[in-house]
């Protein structure tokens, strides 16, 4: 059995249609071998009916543009030279015939070229943007290497691709992003006080969880110079609705504000809605959300809390005993565990004065201990206090009524951040990922790759090429 596979063209200007020969088929008896199509097959049929397709299309954009559109004169062409255009499904050399420009064209500066190519023009870039969009897409949720793999075995390129150029091509589309990023401002909170109480009723509060993560350095030096911080975030609506998330390398970023300002008004929000931030209490994330809604409000992280409490807790284990023999000055661990359980239980209920207080003596009785001949776990473990002391003294004011918080169904912990750092770095730029990454390099990729985890990079794409947006609405 053979069957042929025909492209039928109809420019529908009065023309008879045009018939085209696409690819031919043999088949012999039904088997799962033999059933439907391969795939080398389905390439080979869709690599064609691209191929007719763009030679009728340039055909006409040179038809159309033969005659001056002042004068009706015929316009002389100069030479014809080859384009190169790279789509999904094969990359396309096209003729592109230079016309020379007609006499009564007025001399302006827009128009002072002697000649011009209407197929350069109409493809003013030489890749299509569905391969830019499916090229971001796989690169975001996978290594640049195995994006080049699998778009080649998926789709018929008609030529190799390689990693390099995936990454190229992926920070292009990220700064130009970039570029349509608004100024960074100090503050952007612009409503007069006055006018929230005359605004509609807004929607119920967005919860922004931020934290860190870290990626491997490409510009190692020392060990510890291995690695560097980038921030993520995680907002999510109280009402129900889907998150969304966005991240940035810090020491490349120059507008993080405004960053996290777009994505929640991409989210709604409105001046007179409710924002609550956690954060870790680092002062770099700290600073971040301040000054961007009237309405917001800030807490330190209860997970962050308890967790550098449990290493506490866990260390006075390993902590000596007091001989029952000496005299001198010396700390019980356990009493020391049973301090620090009511100083959580102390800032679970939002008592920073007694918390402190309770952290101030135990900083000294340990300062006194350690002032002889401690021993090196007891050195260890007055320095995590003292830490842990100045991280609590550093953020007692966005430290709320935790318990109270707790029974109404209010947000009090960022650990659903933990899971969106790894989500959005860790699994692709550190778990697994023997790359390196340069800060330029690791901010750009977390643009496209925020993007296409909100489902947004389809509606950027839509944006820039309207053109191909309302072709695909009208196949559809």
């Amino acid at each position: 059995m053979k069957i042929t596979v025909q492209l039928v063209i109809d420019a529908q200007d009065g023309t008879p249609p045009t018939v085209e020969h696409v690819t031919a088929i043999a088949r012999d008896d039904l088997t799962l071998g033999t059933a439907g199509l391969a795939l080398t097959e389905a390439h080979e049929v869709l690599s064609g009916v691209q191929h007719h397709l763009v030679a009728a299309q340039v055909q006409k954009a040179v038809d159309a543009a033969r005659h001056c559109q002042q004068c009706g004169r015929t316009h002389a062409r100069k030479d014809t030279r080859t384009i190169v255009l790279r789509t999904l499904f094969g990359t396309l050399r096209l003729d592109s015939p230079r016309l020379k420009t007609c006499p009564c064209t007025p001399s302006t500066a827009s128009a002072t070229a002697a000649t011009f190519s209407p197929v350069a023009a109409a493809l003013p870039e030489r890749t299509a943007p569905e391969l830019l969009l499916w090229e971001a897409k796989y690169a975001a949720l996978t290594s640049y290497g195995t994006a080049a793999t699998l778009l080649a075995e998926a789709f018929p390129l008609g030529r190799p691709l390689h990693a390099t150029t995936i990454r190229q091509q992926v920070e292009r589309t990220a700064t130009r992003l970039e570029n349509e990023l608004g100024e960074e401002r100090f503050s952007f909170i612009d409503t007069c006080p006055r006018d929230l109480e005359s605004m509609p009723r807004p929607d119920l509060p967005l919860v922004v969880a931020l934290d860190g993560g870290y990626v491997h350095s490409a510009n190692q030096t020392s060990r510890r110079d291995g690695w560097f911080e980038a921030v993520t975030g995680c907002s999510t609506p109280t009402g129900g609705g889907p998150a969304k998330t966005f991240a940035f390398v810090q020491t490349y970023d120059h507008k993080p504000k405004r960053r996290l300002y777009e994505l929640l008004r991409s989210q709604g929000m409105t001046d007179n809605q409710q924002i609550v931030f956690l954060t870790d209490g680092g002062e770099d994330i700290r600073d971040l959300p301040r000054y961007l809604n009237p309405q917001a409000e800030h807490y330190l992280d209860w997970f962050h809390i308890t967790m550098r409490l449990t290493v506490l807790r866990q260390s006075t284990r390993s902590l000596p005993a007091p001989p029952a023999d000496v005299a001198d000055f010396t700390i019980d661990p356990t009493g020391t565990d049973r301090t620090l359980e009511r100083i959580k239980n102390y800032l679970w209920h939002g008592n920073t004065f007694r918390a402190l207080h309770l952290l101030n003596d135990l900083v000294e009785d340990y300062e006194l201990l350690c002032a002889g001949e401690p021993d090196d776990k007891q050195r260890a473990f007055y320095t995590r206090l003292a830490e842990f002391r100045t991280y609590i003294d550093r953020n007692q004011h966005e430290i709320p009524n935790y318990g109270e918080r707790h029974r109404n169904g209010e947000a009090i912990s960022s650990a659903t951040t933990e899971a969106t750092v790894n989500h959005v770095i860790s699994r692709r730029m550190v778990k697994k990922q023997q790359m390196r990454w340069t800060p330029r390099g690791a901010h750009l990729l977390l643009q496209i790759r925020t993007r296409v985890l909100n489902h947004d990079l389809d509606a950027d794409f839509a944006r820039w090429y309207p053109s191909s947006d309302q072709a695909l609405d009208l196949v559809a």
